[in-house]
């Protein structure tokens, strides 16, 4: 079993009290970060945003553990709460859960390149926060992590 693997399987263990934490405490460091890199944060935000977005999409569903995690920042960002039912709509409707996100994927991972080591590494524990809410780092949420790990 390869490192990275071992570590997928540490965060599928996390129970989710340590899921919110840890999520805080890393979406802090990844905006502080991004925002260095875009000058403004409310570019960080909109990037945070995606990466989050992108992170739940990347095996093509919304689970409600996935959901739980991310609704708050998600209701904090369109200002108003957001259902369960109305944000797989609007990943649906975005289609960030088919292949058609590949040019949104590159942006990401090209910022994700111009940070330093330590934000990308937060973003890489960010997004692995963020795919084991539900207990279980699939396949593709693997492949996807990667893309962002490799960069």
């Amino acid at each position: 079993m390869s490192e990275f693997d071992k570590l997928c399987k540490e965060f599928e263990k996390i129970d989710p009290a340590t899921y919110l934490a840890f999520l805080a405490a890393k979406s802090k460091d990844v905006l502080a970060g991004m925002a260095a890199v875009t000058g403004d944060l409310a570019s960080a935000v909109e990037s945070y945003v995606d990466i989050v977005l992108m992170a739940v999409a990347s095996d093509g569903k919304l689970s409600k553990d996935e959901y739980a995690l991310i609704a708050p920042g998600l209701s904090a960002a369109v200002g108003e709460p957001i259902s369960y039912d109305d944000a797989k709509k609007i990943m649906n409707k975005s289609k960030l859960n088919s292949r058609n996100n590949k040019a949104a994927v590159d942006a990401l991972v090209d910022l994700v390149g111009s940070v330093s080591p330590e934000i990308k590494d937060d973003i890489v524990i960010l997004t692995m926060i963020v795919c084991a809410a539900d207990g279980k780092i699939s396949g593709k949420e693997k492949a996807w992590i990667k893309q962002l790990i490799r960069e």
